[in-house]
């Protein structure tokens, strides 16, 4: 066993760049990085078979990965365009979970402990007592704590809103 490690130690190096430029000039990087790890996993199962002057056979299992990445990469854009298809993305409609501008801007302005809470309550929708489990908190601390960062969202939110123009309505009062 330690003569396959030896013996892969030995033309590894030698290796990593030159198939690294072969496959930068033709693929994207992150396809490129893939494949040359595919290929030095090849090359270490089948350290045996190996030449005495390696990197031409190497290539050749480059070539051989990057077909085989090129072939898993189309055959997952068929898929996708199959899914677009049957059922296409709406249009302009915002990610479900993700909290519009206002929101994003008062949670940031609270501390991250509070702003963790209200996103274990509201997006991951957990109980108070769920919620002390993950905190590590008792059920009746989680429960105060929640109603108290609620409020500071309350506070945030009448800032974020006061500070884009918007005006409470005066309707029925008098001045």
């Amino acid at each position: 066993m330690d003569s396959r490690r030896d013996r892969f130690e030995e033309i590894a190096p030698s290796l990593i760049e030159p198939v690294r430029r072969f496959l930068a000039r033709r693929t994207d990087p992150a396809t490129a990085d893939d494949v040359l790890a595919e290929t030095l996993l090849v090359c270490w199962r089948r350290v045996g078979d190996l030449p005495e002057e390696p990197l031409p056979w190497v290539y050749g299992v480059a070539r051989h990965c990057l077909q085989n990445a090129d072939r898993s990469a189309r055959r997952q854009q068929r898929l996708a365009a199959r899914i677009a298809s049957v059922d296409p993305p709406a249009e302009a409609a915002p990610p479900p979970g993700e909290p519009d501008d206002d929101v994003a801007a008062a949670l940031a302005a609270l501390r991250p402990d509070d702003a963790e809470l209200l996103r274990l309550w509201a997006w991951e929708q957990l109980t108070p007592a769920e919620i002390a489990v993950v905190l590590d908190i008792t059920s009746n601390a989680a429960s105060i704590r929640l109603h108290r960062a609620r409020e500071k969202l309350k506070a945030q939110l009448r800032k974020v809103e006061a500070a884009a123009g918007h005006e409470e309505t005066r309707e029925g009062r008098r001045p």
